[in-house]
């Protein structure tokens, strides 16, 4: 009954439901796609489900028409970062929200192209979309790596004001436990992060035109694998900060 009552609960909010369409059409993908190829006897059943599966992306793509809005409200807050102490990591983030900014109207026009609602060629849209969605996972990932790097190096050789002071009072294996398990579970998000933008990547690039890495290259079960990966860390990682976000709230 709980999992059932956390189940009603994700579909209710917006964010949850896009989570678990998302997982659903590429596990729909992965299977139908290993049927199709692997199994001759139940093709027809691999083929329904990738018929599943891209009915699914298309109705997050229409989704999407209404996220421009929430993006440009945390692109504004965000600015260009000028609370953010690391510079490099402030810079990253500005190019990363102009990419996913960027994003959507790109896709916006795409999909309006293949409805007939705009006379314009959907293709070259849909590959500048593409490209902007490989430039934020990249941003991603490199942002992902400096910040275990930077943990990394505060657990080992803690720096600043602070980290002086704990430095002097306890050996940099003894800090006090909150504080390196604090960035130890930050260090692990991070890890998460950075392996759901690399299956992400890896579709993202399959997606760009023909000639660019192995774009095109992926047969649906990889791709349907590769996003399920993503799909089911993205949805651990927000347990994870539901259940953290209920363990600090008083």
């Amino acid at each position: 009954m709980a999992l059932l009552n956390g189940l009603a609960s994700a579909l209710e909010s917006y964010r949850g439901r896009d989570r678990l369409i998302r997982t659903l059409g590429y596990c729909c993908q992965l299977i139908g796609g290993v049927l199709v190829e692997q199994c001759p006897t139940r093709s027809e059943v691999g083929r329904r489900l990738l018929v599943v599966s891209a009915q699914l992306s298309h109705c997050r793509t229409v989704l999407r028409l209404f996220d421009d809005l929430a993006m440009f409200v945390y692109t504004k807050q965000y600015g260009l970062g000028t609370e953010e102490e690391d510079i490099f990591i402030r810079w990253l983030s500005v190019l990363s929200n102009m990419a996913d900014q960027l994003y959507y109207p790109c896709e916006h026009i795409a999909w309006a192209a293949d409805a007939k609602v705009l006379q314009v060629d959907s293709a070259r849209w849909w590959t500048l979309s593409t490209v902007l969605w490989t430039l934020s996972l990249l941003l991603g990932v490199v942002k992902a790596l400096w910040t275990m790097l930077k943990l990394r190096q505060k657990l080992r050789s803690p720096t600043g004001t602070f980290s002086r002071y704990l430095v002097l009072t306890f050996p940099a294996s003894q800090l006090p436990r909150s504080k390196r398990r604090a960035m130890e579970a930050r260090i692990c998000s991070e890890v998460l992060t950075l392996l759901s933008n690399l299956a992400d990547l890896a579709n993202a690039v399959h997606w760009l035109p023909r000639g660019v890495l192995w774009a095109g290259s992926f047969p649906p079960w990889l791709v349907g694998l590769m996003g399920t990966i993503s799909s089911i860390l993205s949805i651990y990682q927000a347990a994870r900060a539901d259940r953290q976000a209920e363990a600090d709230s008083p």
